[in-house]
């Protein structure tokens, strides 16, 4: 009875005009109201649509033809684009790319924060968009009884065998294949999802883009790793690159990449790269970003947002391993991290040591429990800096925040509706937003990362 409410019929041919994209990348059209999404449009097209799938309150489609082509559309350079999950708007051009997302930041502000009139910045994009990422994690699985490795197409858990990924640091985009190479042709069993056998479910790989150092990980879904010995020695041999070579065991029924037990195979058990003139330890399953080089603009433009000048007290909640923390406290007088993840807080206290920085204090932690404890201890901080998840500050922490009155805050965001909802809030609790600077960490995907400096609003 539902697919009898929509005003479409399946199989129906429609000639529409696309409004805007979804989070995957599909565009969207309307009919007498009602939503039709389908991938491959752009904002502003006419096109040939057919109608694939209805639904009470929305339906799908698959683009015939374009009769109207947007200014911002280009032929996507990857073979794999039209199937692949992993980005989705190559077909829209690099200055296209960034001013969609900062027409995103911009729209969520207004419609979900309530803030109109704030300048949205001209988002900071990458020279060379492409070849950027420094970690690439490929799932492994048999299909029609072959072995398969690559990215899942869209919206499924169907591989497709690929050779490179355009987005990925051309080393390790390397590395994984040769590691691919030596499993098919020593026939380690890949694992099957399905039946829940075999042993091998991702190859990993990362690389310090400052240090050329690369690591590789075997995820598997026991302890054993047949023919280990040849693996080591067929990627060390030919890569000298290679610093790491590590085992993660996973062995449940699950979505998730890693287990909870790694060991190292061979070399160190950590990588080094380098933030500016900061060095990190990257272990196996350390969180570090995938783009460095516009993680020094993300964090450049967050310390000079900071407006420090050697006198501050700063407070960085959702610390991690201490990336910002430490960009923060060569200009500061102190600096409080503070991260729910045990693990990441004994790294950040590593870093600091091994970067020789005395002034900051990391503590294992909720947000909203640390600081007010700190807050009753007498640290009363000038700057208050948050990296919060996709799911945004916890409600608690953002009236801790406005209740400690820091002169600014700075919020570095990766989900722009989250960041609009929390910039409401604390407009509402006296605070001013002064700029908002997007940051295209993802080139070929639609994530965006932003900055916004806020003001304490003087009464």
């Amino acid at each position: 009875m539902a697919e009898s409410t929509a005003p479409v019929e399946k199989n129906q041919q429609l000639e529409v005009m696309f409004t805007d994209l979804t989070q995957d990348g599909s565009a969207v059209a309307k009919v007498n109201g009602y939503a039709l999404f389908i991938p491959g449009g752009l904002p502003g097209e006419k096109a040939i649509i057919q109608v694939v799938k209805t639904k009470k309150g929305y339906g799908y489609g698959r683009l015939l033809e374009i009769t109207e082509p947007s200014a911002r559309r280009t032929d996507p350079p990857c073979p794999y684009y039209p199937q692949c999950g992993g980005c989705a708007i190559q077909h829209i051009s690099a200055e296209g790319q960034l001013a969609y997302k900062r027409e995103i930041v911009q729209n969520d502000l207004e419609r979900i924060g309530g803030l109109s009139g704030i300048r949205v910045e001209p988002t900071l994009g990458m020279d060379e968009p492409w070849r950027y990422r420094n970690k690439i994690q490929v799932p492994v699985a048999v299909q029609n009884g072959q072995f398969a490795f690559g990215f899942y197409k869209k919206r499924s858990h169907e591989i497709i065998n690929m050779d490179h990924c355009m987005i990925t640091d051309p080393l390790i985009d390397e590395v994984v294949q040769t590691a691919r190479r030596i499993a098919e042709d020593n026939q380690i069993e890949p694992y099957n999802e399905a039946k829940h056998r075999g042993v091998l479910r991702h190859v990993m790989a990362r690389i310090g883009r400052k240090t050329g150092e690369v690591m590789v990980v075997f995820v598997t879904r026991g302890d054993e790793l047949p023919h280990r010995k040849t693996l080591i020695k067929g990627l060390t041999e030919r890569y000298p690159q290679i610093k790491s070579i590590a085992q993660n065991i996973n062995s449940k029924r699950t979505n998730a990449i890693f287990g909870d037990e790694t060991k190292t195979l061979w070399g160190r058990d950590v990588i080094y790269d380098q933030i500016g003139d900061i060095t990190f330890a990257i272990s196996a399953r350390s969180f570090f970003q995938v783009n460095p080089v516009q993680t020094e603009v993300l964090y450049g433009k967050a310390l000079e947002y900071a407006g420090l000048t050697g006198s501050e007290t700063v407070i960085d909640a959702y610390c991690g391993i201490g990336t910002i923390s430490l960009f923060l406290a060569k200009k500061a007088k102190h600096v409080y991290g503070v991260e729910i993840v045990p693990e990441a807080i004994e790294d950040a206290r590593k870093n600091a040591e091994r970067n020789k920085i005395t002034n900051a204090t990391f503590q294992v932690g909720k947000s909203e429990d640390v600081i007010p404890a700190w807050r009753d201890q007498g640290i009363a901080p000038d700057v208050i800096v948050v990296d919060p998840p996709r799911k945004g500050c916890d409600a608690s922490l953002i009236s801790t925040m406005i209740d400690m009155h820091p002169k600014r805050i700075v919020y570095v965001s990766c989900n722009p509706a989250t960041l609009a909802r929390d910039l409401k809030m604390l407009t509402a609790g006296g605070y001013q937003v002064k700029k908002v600077q997007p940051v295209d960490m993802f080139p070929q995907t639609l994530h965006v990362e932003t900055v916004v400096l806020m003001s304490r609003v003087d009464k």
